[in-house]
């Protein structure tokens, strides 16, 4: 009897372990679902262990925002289609200069178009990203469309225009309404012109719209933004002739729709680049806000929902993979805390992509090699507030401490912990050298976590790349002002 329900338990042991590992290696997510990956970190992920979790969790479209041969090797012989970018500080060469737009082509595209390659094929080329800001000032308002023409020519050349689409991802903020209705929509003026020749390409080439739309920044940009129509169920709900609008993701995608029709285009291609929810820097980006926005985005994705005036499902990328602490935060200090996984992989918050509305975990990534368990704290001993505010003013000079923001995770802090934020930081960029806990004394290495509640004090990972670290002080230089305040 005894051994009979031994084997009954250890059957079911084995049919429960046989059904987690089929969840996790068999993942599936929606159709048409992508996800971008910035590289924008100071200890970048190694390519492989990036594959790795694309594959775990049945992702299997990545948005890139360039076409480093480091990375792309990562994805030969994958089925993971890749879209890869062009930066907009190379726009003007590429305007300019045709055979920049050749050499890139046969250096970082065809190169990998064969069998057992990268999967480009039927993909895109992202020419620029968002370089119609507004807060560029115009900057590539002439060298984006002529450069669009350079790529498309080269790909022309090279025989494979008709497996590889040009786009250019466009922020939200190029077309608007004056009467905040979506029937209303049209290209900005400023951007009126160039906006109708690069739609005019797009339809000739048969090449999607690439648009960014980001929920939350209509909440973090106006106080009077009703807060519940940023998400998925919020039950406030705006109506437009015979439009019944219940959230702003849709309102904000049928602008768009109705900004090409009124430009001529109505059947253009629409896919959503860029689309998420922030978890730190700001009182609305935590994990909380952020599983409910991707809860409702997966479920409408899922359920193949499209809007308003726009049937078809929505295809969309996801910002993004990773937290990236090396993006200005010039636009916001949430700007660096948009993935979906934290810098190291490990997820922060409950996500379905299978859009079947399950609550579980994503699967975090597998490999990451980590530096010592250690940690760089204000020292116990220490009792002169100048000196620890010194130490963490200048700590955050070349460190992320964006989580001390209003609102931020580690917002609560006394002075000693927000410095002991500030000092872990800056002690973790810099691989853990002794020196950098040094702080004229201030600092000291502690073997015991210093995690305070949801103040999350990371220890660093070993890089994907070399010399990652030197990048943080051109990225954040310039920038301490205005951290001093919300940190002293």
């Amino acid at each position: 009897m005894v051994r009979a329900e031994f084997l009954i338990w250890t059957c079911c042991c084995l049919v429960l372990v046989l059904s987690r590992f089929h969840v996790v290696r068999g993942a599936q997510s929606i159709a048409g679902l992508g996800v971008n990956w910035g590289s924008l970190a100071s200890h970048p992920m190694k390519p492989s262990i990036v594959v790795k979790m694309l594959k775990d969790n049945g992702i299997k479209k990545i948005k890139l925002f360039d076409s480093e041969s480091y990375t792309l090797d990562a994805f030969v012989g994958t089925d993971i289609e890749v879209m890869v970018g062009i930066p907009n500080d190379q726009l003007s060469r590429f305007a300019t200069t045709y055979e920049e737009a050749e050499d890139w082509v046969q250096q970082d595209i065809t190169k990998y178009m064969h069998d057992g390659g990268v999967n480009i094929r039927r993909r895109y080329v992202a020419v620029g990203n968002e370089p119609f800001l507004k807060s560029y000032n115009g900057s590539f308002l002439k060298s984006t469309f002529p450069a669009m023409q350079n790529v498309q020519k080269a790909l022309e050349a090279s025989g494979i225009a008709n497996k590889i689409k040009v786009t250019v991802p466009l922020n939200a903020d190029v077309y608007t309404s004056t009467s905040n209705n979506p029937s209303d929509g049209e290209f900005r003026k400023d951007t009126h012109d160039v906006m109708l020749k690069i739609v005019r390409f797009l339809n000739d080439h048969k090449s999607p719209f690439l648009v960014n739309i980001y929920p939350f920044l209509s909440l973090y940009e106006s106080n009077h933004f009703p807060h519940e129509f940023a998400f998925f169920d919020g039950g406030k709900s705006i109506d437009d002739n015979n439009a019944h609008y219940t959230n702003v993701f849709d309102a904000n995608f049928d602008t768009l729709v109705s900004s090409l029709k009124r430009a001529g285009f109505p059947n253009t291609k629409i896919i959503v680049g860029e689309v998420g929810w922030p978890t730190d820097g700001d009182k609305n980006a935590n994990p909380e806000n952020a599983k409910r926005f991707y809860k409702g985005l997966m479920k409408k994705l899922g359920n193949k929902e499209g809007t308003p005036l726009h049937s078809n499902p929505i295809e969309a990328y996801l910002f993004a993979l990773f937290d990236e602490d090396q993006k200005s935060i010039q636009p916001g200090t949430f700007e660096r805390h948009w993935g979906i996984f934290r810098k190291d992989g490990a997820p922060k918050f409950e996500v379905d992509f299978s859009g079947q509305g399950r609550e579980r975990m994503p699967v975090g990534a597998q490999g990451v090699v980590y530096q010592a368990r250690q940690w760089c704290v204000v020292s116990p001993d220490e009792s002169d507030t100048g000196r620890v505010g010194g130490a963490l003013g200048y700590a955050c000079q070349s460190a992320d401490c964006t989580s001390l923001a209003n609102g931020g995770s580690c917002a609560d802090l006394d002075v000693v912990g927000r410095a002991s934020f500030a000092l872990n930081q800056y002690f973790q960029v810099r691989d853990q050298s002794e020196e950098a806990c040094d702080f004229e004394g201030v600092g000291e290495i502690v073997k015991e976590d210093p995690t305070r509640g949801k103040c999350f004090f990371p220890i660093e990972i070993v890089s994907g790349t070399n010399g990652g670290i030197l990048k943080v002080g051109y990225v954040v230089g310039g920038l301490v002002l205005g951290f001093f305040f919300f940190i002293l």
